[in-house]
């Protein structure tokens, strides 16, 4: 059998019965999807958890003979689940009543398909889904992402930070946090205007863009900026701090002869941090190595050293 595409989008059918299952590989075996089968509510929900499909086929009356969750339960977990919450869900029942119709799109179902199912009907409502989702995505990428910079902003930050202490804590990995920001940046507006800042913030983005392609790059907020750095013990992440610092000092400015333009970072590393760090004790650390390079003359980098956070 030859293998799919892994950017192919995802459908994940949950469904108690192994024919309807056999049948949707049929209906739907020359749409360019990624087609998943779960058999109760428990493996299709961890599977969905596993997998993010961007549609799911559920049945409305899964696992009731077993006494199991049926389709409404498994949609509440969905919808309860931030990871989740934006799946595209289509119900699909051969017994359904109006009320359970209703009751369905009310709890944040998508759409419904009745058994047996129609091949064209069925075929046309999942790609429909799937253009929803599609739409979804880029709107919700564009909303992560900042204006000015094209980086990503301080919303994706927040989560994208968050997911990554997770993933250090969970496997024992290492991870590391530069903050930066630009040096004296409110008089550089004040005396060449806000444009030019502008200008200074959207050269000093594409810079902190040409580091490693794991690296995530965000504006923090103003002039500050944050770059995550998984799988990144402190001693690596100052050298790539420190190389940021030089290009953005070497950086010219056509319109402003001589101009020199600086920032100053600060690094942490996880493992400075208490054993259960929060996002915020990882952000509080890196500002403090931020400010102390600031106090220390500035265009400069400093790392965090191991300490005591207030519980």
């Amino acid at each position: 059998m030859t293998a799919l595409p892994s950017n192919l989008p995802k459908v994940l059918a949950i469904d108690d019965s192994v024919l309807i299952h056999r049948l949707l590989q049929v209906r739907l075996q020359h749409e360019q999807i990624q087609l998943f089968g779960a058999t109760s509510a428990d493996v299709g929900i961890k599977m969905a958890r596993e997998l993010r499909p961007d549609v799911v086929l559920l049945d409305i009356e899964l696992d009731l003979k077993n006494q199991g969750m049926d389709g409404f339960g498994v949609l509440q977990v969905f919808k309860a689940d931030p990871d989740l919450q934006e799946v595209s869900v289509i119900f699909i029942s051969a017994t359904a009543t109006m009320e359970e119709r209703v009751r369905a799109l009310d709890m944040g179902a998508s759409d419904f398909v009745a058994k047996p199912f129609e091949i064209v009907e069925l075929q046309a409502r999942v790609r429909s889904a799937l253009r929803v989702q599609h739409l979804v995505k880029m709107l919700a990428q564009k909303a992560q992402v900042d204006g000015l910079t094209g980086l990503w902003n301080r919303t994706y930050f927040d989560r994208r930070l968050t997911q990554e202490v997770g993933e250090a804590i969970r496997h024992n990995r290492s991870l590391s946090l530069v903050m930066c920001d630009v040096d004296g940046f409110k008089k550089l507006n004040d005396e060449r205007g806000h444009p030019f800042g502008d200008k200074v913030l959207e050269r000093l983005a594409r810079i902190l863009q040409t580091g490693r392609g794991s690296d995530i790059a965000c504006r923090y907020g103003g002039e500050e900026f944050g770059i995550i750095l998984p799988n990144t013990v402190g001693s690596e992440a100052i050298e790539v701090a420190d190389r940021y610092r030089r290009a953005i000092e070497q950086e010219v400015w056509p319109s402003v002869p001589g101009m020199v333009i600086t920032a100053s970072f600060g690094v942490a590393d996880v493992f400075v941090l208490p054993s259960t760090p929060t996002t915020e004790d990882f952000i509080a650390t890196a500002d403090a190595a931020l400010y102390r390079a600031k106090l220390n003359g500035r265009n400069r980098v400093e790392a965090a050293v191991a300490v005591q956070l207030p519980g």
